[in-house]
Order: C-alpha cells, then structure tokens, then sequence
C-alpha cells in the first residue's frame, strides 16, 4: 500500500496549518499574498478524476470551507482558485486572496513579481489566524 508523501517542492514552499478529513491545509510562504493550498492526503493522485466520488466531493467541501474562511477573513476583491500541477504533478488546489492593489492585479501570480518572504512571527502569525478562522467556520457548519 503507497501512502501519502507530501511532495517535496510543497514541502519547501509552504507552512503546514492544519489537517482537514481528507487535505492538509498549508500556507504558500510567499507574503505577497494570502495564499494556501489543499492537498489530499492520499498517495499517487494528480487529478481531481483520480479521487473517488466520495472524495472529489469532500475535496469540494473542503474546498469551500477554506474558502469561505478565506473570504471572511481577508474580504478579497477576487479569490482565485487553481489546480494547475504543472510543475509538480502532486495534486494540491491553490486558494489564492487577491486584490485589486495586489502587485499581480488584474494578471495570475506567477511570474510577476519576485516571492517576499515572511518574518517568522508573521508566518507564524499567518497560519495561526487560518487555523483559528477555519476551525470557527468548521465548528458554525456542524451547528447549521
């Protein structure tokens, strides 16, 4: 039986926030924007067709509590929602905040400015603030 490994690309480049039933959430370390990514834990998926049923719909799920949680938090202009895998063919969805000031807008992020990096406490900061937030939103789904 393969288990899940996180590849070792989203490893480098993101901040682990929490586990959901079945992604882990985790913070891009890039600080221009508000930016995390869903990845399921569950070994050799590359697209969402590679889920079951069962599991394309919790990754939906999932995906629309982080971002309603996104959206609470930071009211975006725009949130941006991408699987792209291009570069790392591990399955993970981008969750990305944007704003009409941002130094992409109105274009994607990648490739138009140079990453900025975070400070450790805001870093930190950051992932406590997403967990915190998604935890309420998860705890006011169960009470509807």
């Amino acid at each position: 039986m393969n288990t899940f490994v996180l590849h070792p690309q989203l490893q480098k480049d993101s901040e682990f926030i929490l586990d959901l039933p079945l992604c882990t959430l985790r913070l891009i370390k890039d600080a221009n924007y508000p930016w995390v990514i869903l990845v399921p834990r569950m070994a050799d998926i590359q697209e969402v067709i590679d889920l079951s049923e069962s599991h394309q719909q919790t990754l939906w799920q999932e995906s629309a509590l982080v971002t309603r949680s996104l959206k609470h938090l930071f009211t975006p202009d725009k949130l941006n929602l991408a699987a792209l895998g291009n570069m790392v063919p591990q399955l993970h969805l981008h969750h990305i905040v944007r704003y009409q000031d941002d130094p992409s807008w109105p274009k994607p992020i990648w490739g138009q400015v140079p990453f900025k990096a975070y400070s450790d406490k805001q870093l930190s900061d950051r992932v406590k603030l997403i967990k915190d937030i998604i935890a309420t939103e998860s705890s006011a789904e169960v009470t509807m």
